[in-house]
């Protein structure tokens, strides 16, 4: 296995603690791993490290072989620490542990740092969140507020991006965080692609709820799915609460609270993010001008799109298209 190098792909380091959580390393190296460029060359270089090279116990009935040390993280672009059902000082007395504090010295001051679950134990800890926005597990929100009141934490949400530091929520939400992280660097069409190959859905907003103390759907009840399929098929045009309704032959009070039990968040918010989606991949993907992009994806006019677009990702459709669009030959 080769050591990272000072150029290629983006350098990937993944922090494995005893007691790790099998499924959250290999979130990592999956989501990472399936994203390549138009030539089919990897866009990111995933290893793991430990505290010292060698065994490292899981919580499963197996353990994994970590060959690399601490000093990996020295030369990471983004390092991930996924939970652990060990519990350290981290998560009992707020402090780092010795060594975790010493791994931590080596990490670049500009590379990007994220948690998966109670990963973001670690982080605060550190004092990486310290007036910042956070997630952690829900379980496990009323303990972290205990340890770290200067965080912001949010337990009701998937994941949160505070530009170089990002925690995520859970299991599957550490999924999520990665094809956002993805996104955020190469685009949303690779970001697609990803998820296409993992079979699963290419977007879920961050803010989206972990759908936690919420009653299970009756299964006698519709779902609003077909809603959902219809108004994908009509982004190109307004479409109004009641028309959603109609699709589900359900009434508009009935629509928007089976609605947002079963995706987390309101119709409008939904609309909005496929909206976004639809245009990011028309600017990255098409040579259509931005008031044509923007009629395309549902916002009417290129000052309606500009002002969605820098809300939600500070730039504007044109730079958006510079940045994730290679120059024609």
């Amino acid at each position: 296995m080769s050591e990272f190098t000072g150029s290629g792909p983006h350098r990937v380091a993944v922090l494995a603690r005893p007691g790790l959580i099998p499924f959250e390393l290999a979130t990592a190296h999956r989501v990472f791993g399936r994203a390549r460029d138009a030539a089919g060359a990897p866009l990111y270089e995933v290893r793991t490290c430990a505290r010292v090279p060698g065994r490292v116990r899981t919580d499963a009935d197996f353990d994994i072989t970590a060959e690399h040390g601490p000093e990996l993280l020295a030369e990471a672009d983004t390092v991930i620490i996924p939970a652990t059902h060990d519990p350290d000082q981290t998560e009992t007395t707020g402090r780092l542990d010795p060594w975790l504090a010493e791994a931590f010295a080596l990490i670049r001051p500009h590379a990007r740092i994220a948690s998966v679950c109670t990963g973001a134990f670690v982080l605060a800890a550190a004092g990486l969140l310290d007036g910042a926005e956070a997630t952690t597990h829900w379980m496990a929100a009323e303990r972290f507020r205990a340890l770290y009141p200067a965080v912001h934490l949010d337990p009701d949400v998937l994941y949160t991006d505070n530009g170089r530091v990002l925690t995520s929520a859970g299991d599957a939400s550490g999924i999520d965080l990665c094809l956002h992280m993805i996104r955020c660097d190469h685009g949303a069409a690779i970001a697609n692609e990803v998820a296409r190959a993992i079979v699963m859905p290419p977007h879920r907003d961050g803010g989206q709820a972990q759908f936690i103390r919420r009653p299970a759907p009756d299964p006698r009840d519709s779902s609003t799915m077909a809603a959902r399929s219809w108004a994908l098929r009509h982004l190109d045009r307004p479409l109004s609460l009641r028309e959603l309704a109609e699709c589900e032959a359900m009434s508009v009070r009935t629509f928007t609270r089976r609605f947002r039990a079963e995706v987390g968040l309101s119709p409008a918010r939904w609309l909005l993010a496929q909206r976004l989606d639809r245009a990011r991949t028309l600017l990255e993907e098409t040579d259509l001008a931005v008031d044509k992009v923007a009629a395309e994806s549902g916002f009417g006019t290129a000052a309606s799109l500009r002002q969605h677009l820098h809300a939600s990702l500070g730039v504007s459709p044109s730079a958006y298209r510079a940045t994730f669009r290679e120059p024609a030959l």
